[in-house]
């Protein structure tokens, strides 16, 4: 797995003082946003805001027995946050288990020593702990003892759609069609959600390592560090520092710091390109000319004749060619570099539902409905391009591979 002190893929989070009253005590903003009852006095303190959630508060004990001491082998991904290992609880009182009894749960613990800290804990405790849908992965608990600070939520056995996107060892078989399409579809149920009335929030660092798949390959988003209140009243953004991944980021919020809802709607469409290819965003490894994803992409996806450029080749024959047309063109509309021109997420949804209903979803094989000239494409014997081996990455986490985006440096 390699170091928990690991280089972060994330941005440095902002200083302490860079969360302002509101932003700290009690995150009021959100909890009047999902809560439809009268909000008491706004707690002071961070343990009063934390006990006013109904997350489980551990102890740093019950986590220590729950994962083994945090041994090594416990370990399932890192980032910069810290490490998260793997424990077992009781279903029904959340003590700790033996291994391999009771629920499975995943403790993230914060690395002291690196380069997000104690607010952007503070803000997913209080943020995450709010929102409450199938495609966000539902947090259970914290710890907050001394030193210590831990966030503790369902454990997903499938791991993040980054390590099925992009690892490429001859044992793994790469995702299917159906499963892409059905992943790309949560992911962005659970991203309108978010930006809906009800939550209102802005992730603001939507990639493939932040999506998280159950058994059955349903998508959950995870690690709300960067997640931001959405405008309030008439105002059309928020303006924040600039951080995020390069690579993802809308180039409007890279330019302005204005950051919209159109600006996760880019990422998605990165995110979608990705789906579709199983290139990363960005990858130095990559011939010349075709390190940027969107910027090598862009010319190839309003033609039936070179979408095949990229579309992943290891998935040839699983899908019709005007369906792959459909995705690309909503991937296309996604990445626009106009805001206005993009579609919100709920129209993002409608459009990937219908594509699911319609008589175009075939399933695997079919191949007589994907004709194209060999030399439009990567080699069917698979990618053309070779990429270092990347450790099992859980959940946002660092592997020893080149990096597929630079984090954003923090702008004053």
């Amino acid at each position: 797995m390699g170091s928990c002190f690991s280089a972060r893929i994330k941005a440095e989070s902002p200083p302490r003082n860079d969360y302002d009253s509101k932003d700290v005590n009690g995150l009021s903003g959100l909890n009047r946003k999902i809560s439809s009852v009268s909000v008491p006095p706004t707690p002071r303190t961070e343990g009063e805001i934390l006990q006013s959630s109904n997350l489980k508060n551990f102890s740093f004990s019950e986590l220590k027995i729950a994962t083994r001491n945090f041994r090594p082998d416990s370990v399932v991904g890192e980032g910069g946050f810290g490490c998260v290992f793997k424990g077992w609880v009781d279903e029904n009182t959340l003590t700790p288990t033996k291994p391999g009894t009771g629920k499975v749960i995943a403790a993230k613990r914060l690395n002291q020593e690196g380069f997000q800290g104690h607010n952007e804990w503070l803000w997913k405790s209080t943020t995450w702990g709010s929102l409450y849908h199938p495609n966000l992965v539902k947090l259970i608990g914290y710890c907050l003892e001394d030193d210590q600070r831990l966030l503790v939520y369902e454990f997903m056995p499938k791991g993040s759609l980054d390590n099925h996107l992009f690892r490429r060892a001859s044992y793994f078989q790469p995702l299917s069609w159906k499963h892409r399409m059905k992943i790309a579809l949560g992911s962005a149920k659970g991203l309108a959600f978010l930006h809906s009335d009800e939550a209102k929030v802005i992730y603001r660092d939507f990639k493939t390592s932040n999506i998280l798949l159950d058994s059955n390959y349903n998508a959950k988003l995870s690690d709300f560090g960067l997640a931001k209140d959405g405008p309030e009243g008439d105002k059309s953004h928020v303006s924040t520092r600039i951080m995020g991944t390069y690579g993802y980021a809308a180039p409007e919020y890279m330019a302005t710091g204005h950051l919209t809802k159109r600006s996760d709607v880019y990422s998605f469409g990165v995110v979608l390109l990705e789906i579709m290819s199983a290139r990363r965003a960005l990858d130095q490894n990559m011939p010349s000319g075709e390190h940027n994803l969107v910027e090598w992409a862009k010319p190839y996806l309003t033609s039936k004749r070179r979408i095949f450029q990229v579309m992943d080749a290891r998935i040839e024959g699983q899908y019709p060619v005007n369906e792959a047309m459909k995705v690309a063109n909503l991937a296309n509309r996604c990445l626009s570099t106009e805001p206005k021109l993009r579609p919100t997420m709920e129209e993002v949804v409608r459009a990937l539902e219908q594509l699911q209903d319609s008589k175009d979803i075939q399933g695997v094989g079919h191949s007589q409905n994907v004709t194209h000239q060999s030399n439009n494409h990567n080699s069917s014997s698979g990618p053309r391009y070779h990429r270092k081996s990347a450790t099992e990455n859980y959940n946002g986490g660092v592997s020893n591979m080149t990096p597929s985006a630079s984090p954003l440096r923090s702008h004053t």
